[in-house]
């Protein structure tokens, strides 16, 4: 650090993304991208777009809020546009906590959330997932605090039925509930029909898992229109051009051919169960993914010796340096040919055991 970085900003930790090396050509199962592009239409939309980029987005972002507005069964007043969930979740944490309302969260979840709390130095409380990984739903009742959920969680791939959120609502009506769908679409349940049910919910969701628009950087909030006019406050006094013309452009053709993103998720889950019954005749154990990756342990081989030695073989998956789970990788879905590739590389690591 310089010495001129601000003393506020002393200790805090970064967040740490996923590895993109370049030293040679990878197989990349380590940031649970699509493993299949965006329909054509996405970029032509966006090269077209790109013909106007001497002038402003439009920071109401008025044609994609209909659009997904119609896609969703909502109205426009219920939405916000962001650059990608994390800005939405970051807005979160400085609207809706401060010194007096801690954020909540659980201590194994998405790596953004600790990090947030401490860019806007707001105190933050972790609960301790289940010893089966699970989040523990009775340990968020009555939270003196805006709680964060990652659903399904990150990195253990588990849901939470809508049922349990609903618990959660129910038993914190004096506290948002920020409910991060990140993964939904690959066999979880949604929130969103819930936001006219209770006005202390907040779901996040992104373009860059289901919709293939990793690279474009676009998510969104929905919740009541007052909730929205509140993160719409801290967008405005932060950037309200947060989003420039190419990613409206690309995530309105992106929603106007959302059957083939449907279509995508389907082909995801079935190469995740595939693999999941292969890796489980290799002898992994793995929580119960409802998302568009594993998280995986085996019991010859820790979780950092299968890390090194697959990206010894052009293999890149995800590993946490973390207690409880030091042992377990994130494995993002790939293609049917990527995870053939993997699963040879994992039983060649086995088998060398």
């Amino acid at each position: 650090m310089s010495r001129y970085f601000s003393e506020k900003f002393a200790e805090l930790e970064a967040y740490v993304p996923g590895e993109q090396p370049k030293d040679q050509q990878y197989i990349k199962l380590n940031t649970n991208e699509n493993a299949y592009p965006p329909h054509p239409a996405v970029a032509e939309a966006a090269a077209e777009a790109a013909k106007t980029l001497h002038l402003y987005s439009d920071p109401e972002c008025a044609e994609i809020r209909k659009t997904l507005a119609e896609n969703m069964g909502l109205t426009p007043d219920e939405l916000i546009m962001v650059n990608g969930s994390d800005e939405v979740l970051n807005f979160a944490f400085m609207a809706f906590c401060d010194k007096h309302t801690p954020a909540v969260f659980p201590d194994i979840t998405y790596g953004f959330y600790p990090v947030f709390a401490r860019l806007n130095q707001v105190p933050f409380r972790e609960i301790p997932l289940l010893e089966n990984l699970k989040v523990n739903t009775a340990a968020f009742r009555q939270t003196a605090g805006t709680i964060f959920l990652a659903n399904p969680n990150a990195p253990t791939g588990i849901a939470l039925s809508r049922d349990e959120i609903e618990e959660i609502l129910q038993t914190n009506a004096y506290n948002v509930v920020v409910v991060d769908e990140a993964y939904v679409d690959f066999g979880a349940e949604s929130c969103v029909p819930l936001i006219r049910e209770y006005e202390n919910l907040l779901v996040t969701r992104t373009f860059s898992k289901s919709r293939s628009l990793a690279g474009g950087r676009l998510g969104f909030g929905a919740a009541n229109p007052e909730l929205i006019r509140d993160l719409e406050t801290i967008r405005y006094s932060t950037n309200p051009y947060n989003l420039d013309s190419m990613t409206l452009a690309a995530g309105k053709a992106c929603l106007e051919h959302d059957s083939y993103n449907t279509d995508n998720c389907r082909r995801i889950v079935r190469t995740r169960e595939r693999t999941r019954y292969a890796m489980e005749k290799m002898g992994f154990e793995m929580t119960e993914s409802r998302t568009n990756f594993l998280f995986a342990r085996h019991p010859d081989v820790g979780g950092e010796e299968l890390y090194r030695k697959l990206k010894e073989k052009g293999i890149l998956i995800r590993h946490f340096n973390v207690e409880r789970i030091r042992d377990y990788n994130r494995i993002s879905i790939g293609t049917e040919e990527q995870m053939k590739a993997f699963l040879q590389a994992c039983s060649e690591v086995i088998g060398g055991k």
